[in-house]
Order: C-alpha cells, then sequence, then structure tokens
C-alpha cells in the first residue's frame, strides 16, 4: 500500500514509525515549512520532517496544500491512502478525492466530542475521565468524517496536557495501523458521527489562555495548570514579574481575604485564596528561574502572607 504521510509534531512522529515499521511504503512526507525559532533565528526542521530523513523519504513542505499546483504533485504520486496525523492545515476535496482508500485522520479524542485543533489538553482543562484517538475518513468538514476505531484510555488524577499527549500518541500509532490492515481486507467499517453528541470545540491553545483568574473555582484553576502543562503553561505575576505554576492541589476551604492572596504558607506550598476553596502551589517558575518546588523557592524569596498574586 503506497503512503503519502501528513503530519508536523512531536504527536505524529509514532504513527510515521509504525508504518516504517510495518513495511508500509511511505512514498512521501508531506509536513509544515520550516521554522526560525531563538534569538539566533536559527531554522528547525518539524518532527515528522527530521524522522522522514532518517530514511531517505522524500518530504514536501507546501505553504498552502490546497494549492493546485501542489495538488497535482500529490496526484501525481498516486498514493493508495494518505494518512494525516496533526498535519496543521485544512485539506480540500480535491486533496480528499485523490487516494482510492480516501484520507486517513489520526484523532486525539473521542469524536464526536472535541473536534478541533487541541483536543489533549482541553479534555484535561474540562476535567473529563476518559480520553482516547479515533481514527476515521476526512470529509470537507472539520473533524466530522466517518469513524473507523477508537481506543479509550482513563485520565489519571494528575494527568497533565504532555503526559496524555504522550500517552496518546502511542495509541494512535498502533491504531492506524489496525485500521489500515481492515482497509486492504475490506473489513473497515463506516461509522457515521452523531452531530448532536459532539462536544466543546477544542480550539487552539494561546499564551492568553494561561492567565490564572484567581476568581474562579480551584478546582477549574488547577485542571487548568495540568492541562497548559507543558504548553503554553498557566501563569499569574509575582512583584511585576511572571510567575508559571506548573503544579497545585485544591484546599478545600474557605479563606478570609482576596481573591489571588497567598493566605498560608506551610512547609512545602503555599496557599492562595480562589472564588471557591483555595489552591496550594506546589511547583513553579518565577520569571528568570528554573522551575522548581515551591520549598526551595520559598528557601529563596521572601514570600510573606498577604502577597497578592495578580497580572
Amino acid at each position: 500500500m503506497r503512503v503519502i504521510f501528513m503530519g508536523t509534531p512531536d504527536f505524529a512522529v509514532p504513527t510515521l514509525q509504525k508504518l516504517i515499521d510495518h513495511g508500509y511504503e511511505v512514498i512521501a512526507v508531506v509536513t509544515q515549512p520550516d521554522k526560525a525559532r531563538g534569538r539566533g533565528k536559527s531554522v528547525t526542521f518539524p518532527p515528522v520532517k527530521e524522522k522522514a530523513l532518517e530514511y531517505n523519504i522524500p518530504v514536501y513542505q507546501p505553504v498552502k496544500a490546497r494549492a493546485p499546483e501542489f495538488v497535482e504533485i500529490l496526484e501525481g504520486l498516486a498514493p493508495d491512502v494518505i494518512v494525516v496525523v496533526a498535519f496543521g492545515q485544512i485539506l480540500p476535496k480535491s486533496i480528499l478525492d485523490i487516494p482510492p482508500y480516501g484520507c486517513i485522520n489520526v484523532h486525539a479524542s473521542l469524536l464526536p466530542k472535541y473536534r478541533g485543533a487541541a483536543p489533549i489538553q482541553w479534555a484535561v482543562i474540562n476535567g473529563e475521565k476518559v480520553s482516547g484517538v479515533t481514527t476515521m475518513y476526512m470529509g470537507v468538514g472539520l473533524d466530522t468524517g466517518d469513524m473507523i476505531l477508537k481506543e479509550e484510555i482513563a485520565l489519571a488524577p494528575d494527568e497533565t496536557g504532555g503526559s496524555l499527549h504522550d500517552r496518546l500518541m502511542d495509541i494512535g500509532a498502533n491504531l492506524l495501523i489496525r485500521t489500515l490492515d481492515m482497509l486492504k481486507d475490506g473489513t473497515a467499517v463506516r461509522i457515521p458521527q452523531d452531530d448532536s453528541q459532539a462536544g466543546q470545540y477544542a480550539k487552539m491553545l494561546d499564551k492568553n489562555l494561561g492567565k490564572i483568574d484567581f476568581t474562579r473555582p480551584a478546582e477549574e484553576i488547577e485542571r487548568l495548570i495540568r492541562g497548559l502543562n507543558p504548553w503554553p503553561s498557566a501563569y499569574t505575576a509575582l512583584d511585576g514579574k511572571t510567575l508559571k505554576l506548573w503544579k497545585a492541589s485544591v484546599i478545600d476551604k474557605e479563606y478570609e481575604g482576596t481573591c489571588g492572596e497567598v493566605v498560608e504558607i506551610t512547609k512545602d506550598s503555599f496557599v492562595v485564596k480562589t472564588g471557591k476553596c483555595a489552591l496550594a502551589v506546589q511547583e513553579l517558575q518565577l520569571e528568570g528561574k528554573k522551575r522548581m518546588s515551591a520549598d526551595a523557592f520559598m528557601r529563596g524569596y521572601a514570600l510573606k502572607k498577604g502577597t497578592i498574586l495578580s497580572i
């Protein structure tokens, strides 16, 4: 089976590796353009490109995959199937219609819930008890195509966006191989999505999402901290400097004071009043400093009860 693989970030790499390991003929990889990063503006390759180059697989990096000249290139490659994993561009019908087996997407949620760009992080932020991966036939709608296979997992109480990402990317890789095997032997089924069961659209993450509003309940803030770990992170400010919060727990107690106020200091944490209950901060990172435990931070920083965390 001739496969074109379309993907960009780390999440897509295990699936590409599985295709190679299982003997699928990956005739081309399509990924996003290289980016200049850092102060020196050094050019970095997308993770999928780095993996493709290890195996001398031809790599294409169109600015717009829907451009007619690039669609012609894909047609000329004559793939049997196109596999799409977190590619980062919406594919037009002109591409979806190219491969006889269709364009197969590996989506990191249990569709139809959490259609969109960031289903992993939003599952944590919203307090979901389970998540998973769905393979599906791609259609012209965003994550609305017929489903093929699903695999569900339970979220751990301390699940972060990063830990769920790593678990789901391996599950997705294995699920894709099972899906392609079913396509080859004619046993793959089409399961239409029930639009009435579609949940919140999993919008793309940005740094502004991480700004902590301490008038919200502690439970919500704690989930936000975990969901945005490691990127873009949840943050507030201390003495005019950005303070990222990496780990916290909910204190089921109401304190006097202002939301965002440090109302108690313990041996290994400090407690911040929120709109409901309170938040014990256990791991953090002050602007210009390394990530560290709260007790290590307080040994070097004279944090006082009554301090207000606010941007």
